[in-house]
């Protein structure tokens, strides 16, 4: 009981001794809330006024050292508190205490509350940066806020085109017939006068083999070149005779009357037939969708 007793007086002093001494820290105190404090929070509280003084019986507190000093000689005298070995113990920490507090108190203050700076310019950080990754989002919503307009314009898009191409595939086959006629017609009027030039080559020749020979063996023929060679040197050829023409065309004439008697068509069928098979032959390759018969009609692909 006596121990208690004194635990309770030692409490007593050291409450009153800390009061005197310690700082109002109500205003130093920082908030550690991470969120801005609106003017609820600001606002001071009011609380009622606390009891002041020794045990809040509005005596002074300097009269505590006297009164336990006073108390604490009959205590001691009479035994009924003996000192040992935890009071020494408790009188050290308690020394102790008050030593750090008044010594080092400051700095210890201090280095609490640059941490606890730190520790809000820290969380202060994080939030910013949560906050602008927030508001880059929501500038992010509100741009994408039109997103169903646009793809339902693109969707529109699509439509469109997609009509245009139906449009165009249905021109389309009619543009690569009239291009696979167009191919196989100029194929066919290069063949022509491929073969028409063959002959009129073919023909010429033969013509002069033959207006040669007949000069070299007929002298009538000769003397008459001969007479019209001298006349146009002397420049009295006045008749306009010619026998090296008119001998051209005798044979041109002849040649043309043996032609119409033995001309059965077996050779333009020949050429028929070979010309079908070149043009079946690229059409085949090329993929038209039409190709000839033995006769040379058209006729449709399957």
């Amino acid at each position: 009981m006596l121990r208690t007793a004194s635990s309770s007086v030692g409490r007593t002093l050291l409450n009153s001794s800390w009061r005197r001494a310690a700082p109002t820290l109500s205003s130093q105190t920082l908030s550690f809330h991470a969120s801005t404090r609106n003017s609820e929070e600001e606002a001071p509280l009011a609380t009622a006024p606390k009891p002041s003084g020794l045990f809040g019986t509005n005596i002074p507190e300097m009269f505590a050292l006297p009164i336990g000093i006073t108390a604490a000689i009959p205590i001691i005298h009479f035994e009924w508190y003996v000192i040992n070995e935890e009071t020494q113990l408790a009188a050290v920490f308690i020394a102790f205490c008050v030593t750090v507090y008044t010594q080092a108190g400051d700095a210890i203050y201090n280095m609490l509350d640059e941490k606890s700076v730190t520790i809000m310019k820290e969380q202060n950080e994080v939030e910013e940066k949560v906050i602008s990754a927030l508001e880059d989002k929501l500038e992010f919503l509100k741009e994408n806020a039109n997103l169903v307009q646009y793809f339902e314009g693109i969707h529109q898009l699509r439509k469109e085109s997609y009509d245009r191409l139906n449009a165009a595939g249905a021109i389309k086959p009619q543009h690569d017939f009239k291009a696979q006629v167009e191919r196989l017609l100029g194929m066919i009027a290069a063949e022509e006068a491929s073969v028409r030039d063959k002959k009129s080559k073919a023909l010429l020749e033969e013509a002069t083999q033959s207006v040669t020979d007949s000069f070299r063996t007929e002298k009538a023929l000769k003397k008459a070149a001969l007479d019209i060679a001298i006349a146009n040197i002397k420049g009295t050829a006045n008749d306009g005779t010619d026998p090296v023409k008119d001998a051209f065309v005798s044979f041109f004439q002849k040649k043309a009357k043996d032609l119409k008697k033995t001309d059965d068509g077996t050779e333009e069928k020949v050429a028929r037939v070979d010309l079908v098979a070149k043009m079946n032959s690229v059409a085949k390759n090329e993929g038209f969708v039409f190709e000839f018969d033995d006769s040379g009609a058209v006729k449709m692909r399957a």
